[in-house]
């Protein structure tokens, strides 16, 4: 069909006006309930790094050690976001070419082609870049809690940047920009082997090659401020409704039932943690209820898009009882000082949270099953995406940490340690009294 000028508009005029029209019809498929949502969610999930896990972690650490958590964390927020602009959002979202399969490209290197108008189904594309980014932060910031109180802050930065490009972003791209993974059916709706099983890979790993505290297993190291603890857990709770819900990435049906679900784990995680220890010890502690919160969210996190809410009901129990006895285990038997119990939680969670994530879809209110697949076929792409994951996050996490070791030292000296790394590292004290 022929387009008329039947005004006699000059032609470099309508060249231009013409030019308009494919932004034009890309705004009229933005959804702006699913942009203010997904708006709405980047904020809690930004509000889980700063102030929500540096509130929680600073509070479980030694008073002479609380700024160089929030301050590891701020420095981590600052340092992603940036190493994000310039590389690797295309690592993780880009078409990688013929490596798509494996890794994305380089055709976005400082955000080049996100723009006012590109979108990523109904939103803007810099909308969901933003709220990835969020995701970015918090999972190498989770790592903080393996190695908290003894390793230096420039080798942190360093292994926090390149565990960023060479692990986070090759798994991210595997699970959710078109990768291997994602081909093979993987269900994960918000992070259980992206932010979970790799951070958790990474704490273990972390833990085994700095060593245990100076003092572990001899000296009592006990919270010094569980009100701080417990203020930037509820803060996480709430951020989690957006790290969840949010990842429907429009403001629907599936939102919905992730946030209820999420909420669902978050309490059974809470009692059945209680519970168990309430057992063992004679009383519950206000660290094992919001510990229990913190499994019973992580381990929801890859189901809540699959899952309705008894299968919530019955994630959080299950995280509450076997992320308790992962924690004991790692401490008590196997004597590893993974200090803030980020494996156990975490990795643990998100390993459990992943499989029942095969296990519950398409019984129990679940969504469905992917076509063409059983529950048994569903189980076996879960342990897979597990597996993978787990083994890759560890080997690398391993080489990263001992390339950082070999260059700049990981870790500070038995009398820095002592001292405090707030004085040592940061010349400051958390509290003038």
């Amino acid at each position: 069909m022929s387009l008329q000028n039947p005004k006699g508009i000059p032609a470099v005029l309508l060249t231009a006006l013409l030019s308009l029209l494919p932004s034009i019809a890309l705004a009229e498929d933005l959804n702006g309930a699913d942009t203010a949502w997904i708006l709405t969610s980047t904020a809690l999930v930004l509000f889980m790094t700063i102030p929500g896990l540096s509130l929680f972690y600073g509070g479980l650490v030694r008073s002479k050690n609380v700024l160089s958590v929030l301050m590891q964390c701020f420095a981590i927020t600052c340092m992603v976001s940036v190493l994000w602009l310039l590389l690797v959002y295309g690592l993780a979202f880009g078409d990688g070419g013929s490596m798509n399969r494996w890794i994305g490209g380089f055709d976005q290197l400082l955000h080049g082609g996100v723009g006012r108008d590109s979108l990523v189904g109904t939103i803007p594309e810099t909308v969901f870049s933003m709220f990835q980014m969020t995701f970015a932060i918090i999972t190498p910031a989770l790592i903080v809690g393996a190695f908290a109180e003894r390793m230096k802050f420039s080798a942190m930065l360093w292994f926090s940047a390149l565990w960023l490009l060479l692990v986070y972003a090759p798994v991210t791209h595997w699970v959710w920009g078109g990768g291997w993974l994602q081909d093979m059916g993987l269900l994960d709706f918000a992070g259980g082997t992206v932010v979970h099983v790799n951070a958790g890979a990474a704490a273990l790993v972390a833990a085994l090659v700095l060593g245990p505290r100076k003092g572990f297993g001899k000296t009592q190291m006990p919270p010094h401020n569980l009100t701080m603890t417990v203020a930037g857990a509820g803060m996480l709770w709430v951020g989690w409704f957006g790290f969840n819900a949010g990842s429907a990435l429009a403001a629907n049906g599936d939102a919905g039932m992730a946030m209820l679900v999420t909420h669902i784990s978050a309490a059974a995680g809470s009692l059945a943690w209680m519970a168990m220890e309430w057992i063992r010890h004679g009383k519950p502690s206000v660290l094992g209820i919001v510990t229990g919160m913190v499994a019973g969210l992580g381990t929801i996190t890859p189901a809540s898009g699959f899952v309705g809410p008894v299968g919530a009901l019955l994630i959080g129990i299950t995280a509450g009882v076997v992320c308790y006895t992962a924690t004991a285990f790692l401490k008590h038997t196997l004597k590893i000082d993974d200090s803030l119990d980020v494996f156990p939680v975490h990795g643990v969670g998100g390993i459990i949270g992943t499989l029942l994530a095969g296990v519950f879809v398409g019984i129990l209110g679940g969504a469905g099953l992917a076509e063409g697949m059983t529950t048994g076929a569903q189980v076996w792409v879960q342990f897979v995406g597990v597996a993978v994951t787990f083994v890759y996050g560890a080997v690398l996490s391993w080489l990263i940490f001992k390339l950082v070791d070999a260059v700049i030292g990981l870790r500070v000296s038995g009398d820095e340690e002592t001292q405090g790394l707030d004085l040592v590292l940061h010349d400051e004290t958390g509290y003038n009294l």
